[in-house]
């Protein structure tokens, strides 16, 4: 069973559990790594020193017993300097850069995964309705992402989808979707930057499919491509949710290992690798 997990949210986000929720659930569990990874988008951003004072006291607190790791997750579109003050950083893409089209400022920031409402908005305002454009301007954003922000890994890489399972607004085998999505992560994979397998959206009833998608997930194998496993976990309940399905995709995908971040003897954050048959 894999005992890791690197993208956690909390109280301190958008999370219903506490840090040390989280961290007593982790400890149930048997896990050897816990990486917390607040939210800092432009519209859902933490009290940095809060968030830093309470991981460092988990640190302390389950020093040799579970290795507790300080991240963020910053939006592509959100300031890079806060990636500086972490050990580590999801890259993840909520609001496409709409700059780079016609439209015009809203009065909030809108974002891919809000609600259905806010991704229609989204379409409406900018792209006349063609969520297909939509897309193509999401997966530009997303190719920013490493070099803006020199993220540790990629977060939800399909994230556009979440809501698609029951708006049925992209058809996901179309070439207007996948070529700009599969010609981003060939550009992400030649930076050298891994994906996760995202288990949010299938922990909460939204999709049925984990990000990215199996056909994503392939094309990530066949390039050469790296992957962890992620809950995304905004509930002690669901820190490892959906493990045991998200290895068995993997493996059924070609992939026949999986990487976790572990502090080293210098306190460095580094990779190892999983061998998938042990989990």
């Amino acid at each position: 069973m894999l005992r890791a997990n690197f993208h956690t949210h909390t109280t301190l986000c958008d999370g219903s559990s506490t840090p040390e929720e989280m961290a007593r659930r982790a400890a149930l569990l048997g896990f050897t790594q816990l990486g917390f990874s607040g939210h800092m988008d432009p519209d859902n951003h933490m009290d940095m020193n809060l968030y830093r004072n309470r991981i460092h006291a988990l640190q302390e607190q389950y020093r040799g017993k579970i290795d507790i790791l300080m991240g963020i997750e910053l939006d592509t579109i959100y300031n890079p300097v806060y990636a500086r003050q972490v050990e580590y950083t999801i890259g993840s893409t909520h609001f496409p850069d709409v700059a780079c089209n016609r439209g015009y400022e809203s009065d909030r920031p809108l974002s891919v995964d809000a609600s259905p409402e806010d991704l229609q908005l989204l379409a409406d305002r900018y792209f006349g309705g063609d969520f297909y454009q939509l897309a193509r301007c999401y997966y530009e954003t997303e190719a920013q992402v490493y070099d803006r922000l020199h993220c540790t890994f990629i977060g939800h890489f399909d994230l556009i989808t979440k809501f698609n399972d029951q708006m049925h607004v992209l058809d996901e085998t179309n070439p207007r979707y996948t070529r700009p999505a599969i010609e981003t992560m060939a550009y992400l994979v030649e930076e050298g930057v891994p994906f996760e397998i995202n288990c949010g959206a299938v922990n909460r009833g939204l999709k049925k499919e984990f990000y990215p998608n199996s056909f994503f997930l392939r094309a990530l194998h066949d390039m050469g491509g790296e992957i962890l496993i992620n809950s995304d976990a905004h509930q002690a309940e669901l820190l490892n949710g959906a493990f045991d399905r998200a290895v068995k995709q993997a493996v059924a995908c070609g992939f026949t290992h999986t990487n976790i971040l572990v502090h080293g003897e210098n306190g460095a954050v580094s990779w190892r690798s999983l061998p998938l048959d042990t989990l």
